[in-house]
């Protein structure tokens, strides 16, 4: 005779226990999503009990913006306050490539200490762990947004568009930063150990950001193999597309090669983070 214990076990005449059912193959978007924001808040309580994780993204930005504004201000533009209101929204751009080295070393540092490990030890989906890894730092970006707006604003700087433009400059920044998270990721799954991922990172990210536009407006000064480089460059067209949103100008196509650009790197870099991530997890 078959009976149902007061916990909901089945038992049977031997008075074994009747196996419970198995985990679904598949997780759906749903739970995906719910395991993803879980893990992200996770990083950002990480980063509210050690502030002084923030330390790089709050002293950079001020650091670049009075260095390359009173260096090169007169030279570029005549006068530091011309210069500054194509400085700013180049150097949001920069920094959406810069803020992103960090979430690399945590990464590989995770791994190392085994931590991991431990996510694939739950009933969570796979993906989980590097999208919560990437929304979780995504904190790092606002810092470096709302540190460069307000330090460039009390410098000098204007928005010269609509507000509608400017969170939308925003929001393109923020979208392209997302997307280059993941070439992080990738740097950090393949580095040896935590120390290696900023000369990793620092070897293409320096030439997407010194040979773009990100410094100056007008790159027809440039030598013309500099010139076809920056044609291309993605961060020459975010810079760009910045500069028109922030401070107002014609568009052009600047903004859709951005979002091209967005939607490529996530669509060539995540599967490989995957990939890498089952490897060595």
């Amino acid at each position: 005779m078959t009976t149902t214990t007061s916990m909901g076990t089945m038992t049977g005449g031997l008075g074994g226990t009747a196996p419970s059912a198995p985990p679904p193959a598949r997780i759906s978007a749903r739970r995906t999503v719910r395991h993803s924001l879980t893990l992200a808040w996770r990083n950002i309580a990480q980063l509210r009990h050690s502030p002084e994780k923030l330390l790089d993204v709050l002293l950079m930005p001020l650091v670049f913006l009075t260095l390359f504004l009173y260096v090169f201000g007169g030279a570029v533009s005549g006068n530091t306050h011309a210069y500054l209101q194509q400085l700013l929204p180049g150097l949001v751009a920069q920094m959406a490539m810069f803020a992103t080295m960090g979430l690399g070393t945590a990464l590989s540092e995770d791994i190392r200490k085994g931590v991991f490990d431990r996510f694939r030890s739950l009933p969570i989906a796979r993906s989980a762990p590097l999208i919560g890894t990437v929304l979780g730092d995504t904190v790092r970006f606002l810092t470096v947004m709302v540190v460069l707006t307000v330090a460039g604003t009390a410098l000098g700087f204007r928005f010269g568009s609509d507000p509608l433009r400017v969170l939308a400059g925003f929001a393109l920044a923020y979208l392209f930063y997302m997307a280059f998270s993941w070439i992080s990721v990738v740097v950090g799954l393949l580095a040896p150990s935590p120390e290696s991922v900023q000369g990793l990172a620092f070897i293409f990210v320096m030439p997407l950001t010194f040979g773009s536009s990100v410094f100056v407006a007008n790159t027809g000064t440039m030598p013309g193999w500099l010139q076809a480089w920056t044609k291309v460059n993605p961060v020459s067209h975010l810079a760009d597309s910045l500069r028109a949103l922030l401070v107002g100008g014609p568009v052009g196509d600047h903004v859709w090669y951005t979002l091209a650009w967005a939607i490529g790197i996530v669509t060539v870099t995540f599967p490989i983070a995957m990939r890498m991530y089952a490897r060595r997890a």
